[in-house]
């Protein structure tokens, strides 16, 4: 299949396909699609291309990929001191890996939509009693109980909104000075607490 000609939103559902939920009401299923359709793209193609190129610089030996985040997010955690200290996490250690490797490095955070999470099989059994398997945030919840493991679309729209929340943040301390590697001694600091006076001396 030519997929630059062929491919649409909805192609996959012509092939095989594993790790999915079963959702009990399609036509509930079939409205949240609909609505994120809507929604703007949580990537957009430009940066796409930039990590695509800057990958190549990487397959090339002339660059590092420092690859960190979550096996998978939770719902309950998303608060942006935790974005910002995973964020943190990566820069310091790309500090590390560009003295080391003397090669930029090309930093890819497993975060902002990391909440599905593939299983071994459909249902998971707790003393004599089986239900479905714990699936993501994005799926169903943790609890082990029939209602809490039952998969709901809902989900997937509180994935988006919490993943387009983590990338606006993500950007502004990209773009804002606090993704410096000249400056690591200010990632000591709190740019969430911070008063005015030093928010102005801060990267």
């Amino acid at each position: 299949m030519n997929t630059e000609t062929n491919w649409t939103p909805a192609s996959w559902r012509t092939h095989t396909a594993r790790q999915l939920p079963v959702y009990a009401d399609q036509a509930a299923l079939a409205k949240v699609e609909a609505e994120l359709q809507s929604y703007p793209p949580l990537v957009f193609a430009g940066e796409a291309r930039d990590l695509t190129a800057s990958l190549a610089q990487v397959a090339a030996g002339k660059a590092f990929l420092l690859q960190g985040g979550d096996c998978a997010e939770s719902f309950a955690d998303f608060h942006p001191n935790n974005i910002r200290d995973t964020f943190r996490v990566l820069l310091q250690m790309a500090v590390v890996l560009t003295f080391a490797s003397k090669l930029p490095v090309v930093k890819v955070g497993r975060m902002a939509g990391q909440f599905a999470k593939p299983r071994s099989g459909d249902f998971e059994e707790q003393n004599g009693v089986s239900l479905p398997s714990y699936r993501g945030d994005n799926v169903n919840d943790i609890a082990f109980t029939p209602e809490a493991r039952e998969p709901d679309p809902e989900r997937m729209r509180t994935g988006y909104m919490q993943s387009a929340a983590t990338l606006n943040l993500l950007r502004a301390f990209a773009s804002g000075g606090y993704a410096n590697l000249h400056q690591v001694h200010a990632w000591t600091h709190d740019p969430l607490t911070m008063k005015p006076d030093d928010a102005r001396q801060a990267p």
